[in-house]
């Protein structure tokens, strides 16, 4: 993950702390919810690529209509963003 991500940050976007500690004062760590990683992975391609356009990815699902992944695409351009929201929009 650390190489996919680019650094080790992919830990505080997938997983938190719950505020209420257990028994022996450990905090259990809580998955974040896949739209949550998502949403930090773009907001990174923006912000830390440089990304001007980076539009919601599109799910792409098997068989049993269970997410396998996200397709992502990032662009400097405004009509690169147009086009691909309109290929994702008629995929989607």
């Amino acid at each position: 993950m650390n190489r996919f991500w680019g650094d080790e940050s992919w830990k505080n976007a997938a997983y938190i702390e719950h505020p209420q500690r257990e028994m022996f004062g450990s905090q259990p760590i809580i998955k974040q919810s896949n739209e949550a990683i998502v949403e930090a992975f773009r907001d990174r391609l923006r912000k830390i690529a440089g990304f001007a356009y980076v539009p919601q990815p599109l799910p792409m699902r098997n068989s049993m209509n269970a997410v396998v992944y996200y397709l992502f695409f990032a662009s400097q351009k405004p009509v690169a963003e147009k086009i691909i929201k309109e290929l994702f929009n008629k995929y989607g």
